[in-house]
């Protein structure tokens, strides 16, 4: 396999299922189809698998694209039984703590351990005790709950009869469930008299802007109840950055039989008429040639997918509307201001990989360089930094829609003055490794739409509201015959290792609708075909 477009394949003209993006929704599902005998071609514009969270090189240096913690990486799990099944050259470094919340004098580190948070919230001085505990015991069963669901695509959305056995069997926890829908975090602290306690509102105001998209006020209670496990989902560092889980992946596709084309970007897609079940549905056109195939999977944003079917006539009213609907929901979210940062490790630190979370002001909002999120590498990842010296990816919340609002000069001012927000920040609460910086490289919402395509650089998928629209989302995925979005723009959304099961559970519908095949993995996440 070669890292970049090549002429080494050889012209396919027809296959099962084209998937067009390599972020790792559409990986997970171009691995999971290729696992189960479909024959599976992916095409990425870019040169390099991973999408928003990849690896890139610039100026001699290696960055994670984005900053944030990975899971999904142990035995069990998403990617950890990849990794073992394919025998992928993927090393996984544990790392505790897996992040240090900094706010103002506070400093919070959050261990390995489930248990290890709420034991160090219980140590701090004055800490309700009893209270903290009843709320993470209701935590506990909600997450338990919700990441069951998440493990297995098979058992959401559509269902099929072993799905609905399996739901049934599960309804007395579902109906414990029902009391925390439609309601805000908030509200459900409210309940236990913790609203108030500051070490652990600061906490969940920060876990829940970067998994949920939203402070406590906004978040819908169960989602942020669930993603405040994230961290105990087999939060790991990859080894050499994220970027080396996408070649891997890409590695396991192509061993499988499918074919990965970096650097061929998708043209034109035209709607075929299909006069039985297994004639090809979509004619695709690339910079190599053109693809018939009966399924289209989009790993890209609705405003993206949207563009390319309208300008190849292949839109249709219904799909239309769906495309809106989804498009105005991610409208709702988040675009990120970047540091990419090399920095002299400071005297004593040790070699792991760290993460550091950072608020300036925890009365402001958690956005435009208040709020930080530093992915610093470790002394062992390889080339990405000379001897002696580590990368550090800094990244916080910026709304591109205020941003479009401004013309050129003031979205310019504007990014200058939020970037010098996050560098006051950094040299306030991580001393130690801003007095070491010697190289810096920064990045905007405009920098994100230029180099991966996606609409106004939005990032991080949508916002978990308070309300039912969050479980909308599970029946409301822009599809037509034959097409489906994949990626953080759709259920569940919102983390490397979320679009990766929105990428399988978009396979396991397509699975269903083929005949019986033979697959080319014993067991696996989703049942044979």
């Amino acid at each position: 396999m070669e890292r970049a477009g090549s002429s080494k394949h050889t012209e396919v003209t027809r296959v099962d299922t084209l998937v067009v993006g390599a972020g790792f929704g559409g990986l997970a599902a171009a691995l999971t189809l290729a696992e189960h005998g479909q024959s599976v071609r992916l095409h990425e514009r870019l040169r390099y698998p991973g999408g928003c969270a990849s690896s890139f090189e610039r100026e001699g240096f290696r960055f994670e694209a984005g900053a944030t913690l990975f899971s999904g990486l142990e035995r069990g799990q998403l990617f950890g039984d990849w990794i073992a099944r394919h025998k992928l050259d993927v090393q996984v470094d544990w790392i505790d703590p897996l992040v240090e919340f900094r706010c103002g004098a506070r400093v919070l580190r959050v261990p390995r351990r489930r248990e290890g948070l709420l034991e160090a919230l219980c140590a701090e001085p004055g800490a309700p005790e009893a209270r903290l505990r009843a709320f993470f015991a209701e935590q506990r069963r909600v997450a338990d709950t919700l990441w069951e669901l998440l493990d297995r695509p098979e058992l959401l959305p559509p269902f099929d009869l072993r799905a609905l056995l399996q739901h049934c069997k599960g309804l007395p926890r579902y109906l414990r469930l029902l009391r925390h829908v439609g309601r805000s975090l908030l509200r459900v602290l409210r309940g236990f008299e913790l609203h108030e306690y500051r070490p652990l509102l600061e906490y969940l105001e920060g876990a829940c802007q970067i998994t949920v998209q939203c402070g406590v006020a906004e978040a819908e209670a169960p989602f942020a109840l669930a993603t405040m496990d994230y961290y105990y989902r087999g939060t790991g560092h990859v080894r050499g950055g994220i970027g080396e889980l996408a070649w891997g992946l890409t590695r396991a596709l192509e061993q499988c039989g499918g074919d990965a084309r970096f650097a061929d970007a998708v043209q034109g897609v035209t709607r075929l008429d299909a006069r039985s079940a297994s004639d090809p549905r979509w004619e695709v056109r690339t910079r190599s040639g053109s693809v018939r195939c009966r399924d289209l999977l989009l790993n890209m944003l609705p405003h993206d997918a949207g563009d390319l079917l309208r300008e190849s006539g292949a839109e249709h009213a219904t799909l239309q509307r769906a495309l809106q609907r989804s498009s105005a929901r991610v409208d709702a979210g988040w675009g990120a201001c970047m540091l990419y940062l090399v920095a002299r490790a400071p005297v004593g630190a040790d070699d792991a990989a760290h993460h550091l979370q950072l608020v300036q002001d925890a009365n402001a909002p958690y956005r435009d360089g208040n709020h930080l999120f530093c992915s610093i590498s470790g002394a062992h990842d390889g080339d990405r930094a000379p001897p002696g010296r580590r990368t550090l990816t800094v990244s916080t919340h910026v709304q591109p829609t205020e941003l479009r609002a401004l013309s050129d000069p003031a979205q310019g001012e504007r990014v200058a003055a939020i970037q010098q927000h996050m560098r006051a920040g950094l040299a306030t609460l991580a001393p130690e490794w801003w007095q070491g910086v010697e190289h810096e490289l920064s990045a905007s919402p405009r920098t994100f739409q230029r180099f991966t395509g996606r609409h106004a650089g939005l990032v991080g998928g949508v916002p978990r509201r308070a309300g039912l629209r969050p479980y909308f989302a599970l029946f409301d995925s822009p599809r037509a015959p034959g097409l489906q979005l994949v990626g953080d723009s759709q259920f569940p959304g919102q983390s490397t290792l979320a679009a990766a099961l929105g990428g399988a559970r978009a396979a396991a519908r397509v699975l269903r609708t083929r005949a019986p095949a033979h697959s080319s993995v014993a067991g696996g996440m989703l049942p044979g075909p």
